[in-house]
C-alpha cells in the first residue's frame, strides 16, 4: 500500500504546497528516506536520476528548519551540488515549499557577481544551495560562516568527486558543526563516496530504491552503428525530427561546430557547455524548455542537474567515456516514470568499447546499422531531412538597469549607486534570474565601487580590469577634479564621450639612450 506524504509526518504547510504543485504520492526514494530524515538521522540515499531525490532531502530539510531564522551571513542549512544547472533545479523544485514555510533560499554559484551573493548572505538566508568552489570563496572572504548550519546535504556526491571538488567539499564540511544532520544523495554509491560518508556521516541509514542505477524500465536503449562519413548527416536528420532532442558530444568545440551546422541546415539548435556564461546557459535552457529551441547540443555539463519535462529522446552523438556518464546522460529522459529513448551513434572502431560500457551500465541495448534516410533510423528516432533554410535564434535584449534611487548617503558616487539588481538577485527564492551588466563575470570588464564617506574615497574593483576613481559630487553639483598645487604631472581634460572634466596623470618622459630614435627609425 502506498503511503501518503501525510503518513510520512510532513507539516501541514508542506502538505498544502505539495497539493498546490500537484504532488500527492511520494516516489519510492521519498517514502523510504523521509521517516529517517524527518527524525534527524544521517542518511545515504541512492536512486536513479529523475527518481525524486531533490524532494526527498528538500522536504525534510525545510520541515526541520520550521520557525527558525538565520543571522546575517550565517545560514542554517547547506545543500552542495556539483553544477550551476543542478543548483537551479534544486531552487526551482524547493522554492514553493520554502515560501510556504517562510524560509529564504539563496543560490551561490560561479559565473555570477560574488558581491551580489555576499549581499544576499548578509541579508540573512536560511538555506544556501551552492557549488563548492564559489561557496569556499565566500567563506574565505568571511562573507559566510557555516557554524550555525544544522542540516547539510550533498547532492550528486559522486559527480562532485569525479569533477575534482573533493578538497573544497571536505574543507566546507569541516566548517559545519559535527552535531548537525548530514544527508548524502547520489545516483551511485562508489568507493570514493563511501569514504566521504564514513568521514562525515554518523551511523547513516542507507536507502537504495533500485538494485542497479541503470535499471530504468521505461527507457529504451539503442546503439546505432554508422560509418564515419555518414555520422554528421545522421545526427542532422535526427535533430530535424518533430520534437525536442538533447544531443551530447565530448568537447566544447565539437558542440559549437555541430550547433552551427544544424542552424545552417534549418534546425533550431543551441549549444550548452562550460564555456558559456551563466546568463547564456540560463537563457538557452529556458529556450529549450519552452520549445523556442528544439535541439540542445551539450557537453557533459548538462548530464546532471537539468530537468526537462516530456523530453523523450537523448542522443549520444559521441559515446560517453564510461558507464556512469552513460547513465547520467540518459537520465535526462524517462524521468519520474515517463518513457524515453537513449540513442548512441557508434563508429566501427568504437563497437567493442561500447559493448563493454553497456555491460558495465547494466543495459542491454537494441542494435542496428543505419545510414542517412534509412527507414530504421526514422522508426527509432523520427529522423527526417532538414529544410536546409538557415535559421537564427534571437537573443533577447538585456533588460536596462533600473534608475538609481536616492539613498541619502551623500558621500557615495554615482558610479557606486548605478549597479543594477539587488541582494535578492543573487539567486534568492524571490527571483532566480540575474540581470547582466557591464563588469559582470560574463563581460569580464571592471566595475569600480567606492566605499566610505571621507574625502579620499576608497575604490574597489570587482572585474578583471583596472578601476578608476569616480569623482564625488559635493554641494549642488559635481566639481571638476582639483589639480594639486604646483604638480606639473597632473592636468585636467574633458571626457570626449560625456563632456565632463576628468583628471589624468601625465606620463613622465622615458630616458632614452643617445641614438635610440635613429636606430628605431632605421
Amino acid at each position: 500500500m502506498n503511503r501518503s506524504f501525510a503518513d510520512l509526518g510532513l507539516p501541514p504547510s508542506l502538505l498544502a504546497s505539495l497539493t498546490v504543485e500537484g504532488i500527492t504520492v511520494p516516489f519510492p526514494i521519498q517514502a523510504a528516506t523521509l521517516p529517517d530524515t524527518l527524525a534527524g538521522r544521517d542518511v545515504m540515499g541512492r536512486g536513479q536520476t529523475g527518481s525524486g531525490k531533490t524532494l526527498a532531502f528538500g522536504l525534510a530539510m525545510l520541515a526541520r528548519l520550521a520557525g527558525q531564522r538565520a543571522e546575517a551571513g550565517r545560514p542554517l542549512a547547506l545543500v552542495l551540488v556539483p553544477t550551476r544547472e543542478l543548483a537551479q533545479q534544486v531552487v526551482d523544485a524547493l522554492t514553493p515549499h520554502a515560501r510556504a514555510m517562510s524560509l529564504k533560499m539563496t543560490t551561490i554559484v560561479g559565473g555570477l557577481p560574488i558581491a551580489r551573493q555576499a549581499r544576499a548572505l548578509g541579508a540573512g538566508t536560511e538555506v544556501v544551495i551552492a557549488t563548492p568552489g564559489r561557496l569556499r570563496d565566500l567563506v574565505d572572504r568571511r562573507d559566510c560562516r557555516l557554524d550555525r548550519v544544522s542540516v547539510t546535504v550533498l547532492d550528486e556526491a559522486d559527480q562532485m568527486v569525479d569533477m575534482g571538488f573533493l578538497p573544497q567539499v571536505t574543507y566546507l564540511l569541516d566548517q559545519v558543526p559535527r552535531k548537525g544532520q548530514r544527508m548524502l544523495f547520489s545516483a551511485t554509491l562508489d568507493a570514493d563516496v563511501g569514504r566521504l560518508a564514513r568521514r562525515y556521516l554518523h551511523e547513516p541509514v542507507v536507502h537504495e530504491t533500485d538494485p542497479h542505477a541503470g535499471a530504468v524500465t521505461t527507457m529504451e536503449h539503442h546503439v546505432l552503428y554508422v560509418d564515419d562519413v555518414d555520422k554528421k548527416t545522421v545526427a542532422t536528420e535526427i535533430a530535424a525530427r518533430d520534437g525536442r532532442v538533447l544531443m551530447f558530444m565530448d568537447t566544447r568545440r565539437s558542440v559549437d561546430r555541430l550547433t552551427k551546422h544544424l542552424l545552417k541546415s534549418g534546425v533550431r539548435a543551441a549549444a550548452l557547455h562550460g564555456g558559456r556564461s551563466q546568463p547564456q546557459r540560463t537563457r538557452t535552457l529556458a529556450q529549450f524548455k519552452t520549445g523556442e529551441v528544439t535541439v540542445l547540443v551539450a557537453s557533459d555539463v548538462a548530464a546532471r542537474g537539468i530537468h526537462i519535462d516530456d523530453l523523450d529522446l537523448v542522443v549520444n552523438v559521441d559515446p560517453p567515456g564510461g558507464a556512469k556518464d552513460y547513465l547520467h546522460r540518459g537520465g535526462r529522459t524517462a524521468r519520474a516514470g515517463a518513457s524515453g529513448s537513449v540513442v548512441t551513434l557508434v563508429l566501427p572502431e568504437q563497437r567493442r568499447e561500447m559493448r563493454t560500457l553497456t555491460r558495465a551500465a547494466g543495459v542491454d541495448p537494441n542494435t542496428a546499422k543505419v545510414s542517412p534516410g534509412a527507414a530504421e533510423l526514422t522508426r527509432i528516432t523520427g529522423a527526417r531531412t532538414p529544410s536546409g533554410i538557415p535559421v537564427i535564434i534571437p537573443v533577447p535584449a538585456p533588460t536596462p538597469p533600473a534608475a538609481p534611487k536616492g539613498d541619502g548617503s551623500g558621500g557615495r558616487s554615482r558610479s557606486s549607486r548605478s549597479r543594477s539588481g539587488s541582494g535578492a538577485g543573487a539567486g534568492s527564492a524571490g527571483g532566480s534570474g540575474s540581470r547582466s551588466r557591464r563588469g559582470s563575470a560574463e563581460g569580464g570588464a571592471a566595475t569600480a565601487r567606492t566605499s566610505g564617506t571621507g574625502a579620499a574615497g576608497k575604490t574597489r574593483a570587482t572585474g578583471g580590469g583596472t578601476a578608476k576613481k569616480a569623482s564625488r559630487p559635493t554641494g549642488g553639483g559635481a566639481k571638476p577634479p582639483r589639480v594639486s598645487g604646483g604638480n606639473p604631472s597632473a592636468r585636467t581634460e574633458q571626457d570626449p564621450t560625456t563632456g565632463e572634466p576628468r583628471s589624468r596623470r601625465r606620463r613622465a618622459p622615458r630616458n632614452r639612450r643617445p641614438g635610440s630614435d635613429a636606430r628605431q627609425a632605421g
